[in-house]
């Protein structure tokens, strides 16, 4: 049993990390014995009945995190772990994230209720901590919904990511039409320092890039003001604010070769999706030049479109820097 894994080396992967599969998962249980134990015990359940979902829950996760875990997922897992930080001069954190088969239904969705664990270090404490997050298919609030929505038991599983956690230098994001007219041969992206949650709240102003599509040529450009910004603090486990040296603010925070790259990724999501896009990236310190750049999410563009179309959005982007915060935020631990 072998853990896929992939230690991401291109300039438009996600942040470095591997996997451990759903596989991996059903093997854990049918070696540790107690696949029929949680038939058995979930078989007949009331939802409604609190006191009894709680003493199941408690008992299936104890079960999963006292059990050993096979001795050769354990090997390919420490492998995988150690590939990952071979890539760096010093340990960095990882955060360890559950991925359950059962959380985007047609007509459900439980995402969210699985556990994600941030600010990792060490080979035991994220081997631990891959358990507690196949233990968390078993919480009472994931018990209690999948009964009410009939979400069957059977063919349950869960595979696990294990990731980097995102130090950006810089982060930012770029949509693959100009948003304010909608002029599709052009790519506009923001940049700011460190995390966006300083953008979001007004105290930062970004820097502003438009990009001939075809050409990849900066059109136009403004400079914002980016006096500050957040950038994780693995000592404490939080987020620290730094001012930014007035020399570093008064210029634009990615290079031309960076706003190239941007905005080639930028493309190559919109030709995959077929549609305008809005992705999100950052710029990673702890990653050598040309292993930096992180797509961290793309997804279509709502903003012009949604105008467009006569609809008012339910939900402004912001363009996009509220999207900044809840992919970097969450991962810094702060969301």
């Amino acid at each position: 049993m072998r853990v896929p894994r992939r230690t991401h080396r291109g300039r438009d992967a996600g942040s470095p990390g591997f996997a451990i599969t759903t596989a991996a998962y059903d093997a854990f249980i049918r070696e540790a014995g107690i696949e029929k134990d949680i038939h058995e015990m979930l078989a007949n359940l009331d939802p409604d009945d609190v006191t009894a979902v709680d003493r199941v829950s408690a008992q299936l996760r104890l079960e999963i995190t006292s059990r050993p875990v096979p001795a050769e997922l354990h090997a390919t897992t420490i492998e995988a772990y150690e590939a990952l930080q071979s890539r760096f001069e010093s340990p960095v954190p990882v955060a360890v994230r559950s991925s359950a088969t059962a959380e985007d239904l047609p007509d459900a969705s439980f995402a969210g209720q699985q556990d994600t664990y941030l600010w990792l270090l060490g080979v035991k404490d994220v081997t631990e901590h891959i358990r507690a997050c196949w233990a968390s298919l078993y919480t009472s609030r994931a018990i209690i919904y999948r009964l009410k929505n009939k979400i069957p038991n059977e063919g349950l599983s869960m595979a696990v990511a294990v990731q980097k956690m995102v130090n950006a230098r810089v982060a930012g994001v770029a949509i693959t039409m100009d948003p304010t007219n909608g002029d599709r041969s052009k790519i506009v992206m923001e940049a700011s320092y460190g995390l966006g949650e300083l953008v979001v709240s007004g105290q930062v102003t970004p820097d502003n890039i438009t990009v001939d599509k075809v050409m990849l040529m900066v059109v136009k450009h403004s400079i914002g003001d980016k006096h500050a910004e957040l950038v994780p603090d693995p000592a404490s486990k939080s987020l620290v604010e730094r001012e930014v040296p007035a020399d570093r603010r008064g210029r634009l925070c990615i290079s031309d070769t960076e706003i190239t790259a941007i905005a080639a990724i930028a493309k190559r999501a919109e030709k995959h999706f077929k549609c305008p896009q809005d992705i999100e990236w950052a710029l990673d310190r702890d990653l050598p030049d040309g292993e930096n750049l992180l797509l961290l999410q793309s997804r279509p563009e709502t903003v012009f479109s949604s105008t467009a179309s006569g609809s008012i959005p339910t939900q402004s982007a912001g363009f996009g820097i509220e999207s900044i915060t809840r992919s970097l935020m969450t991962q810094a631990g702060k969301a």
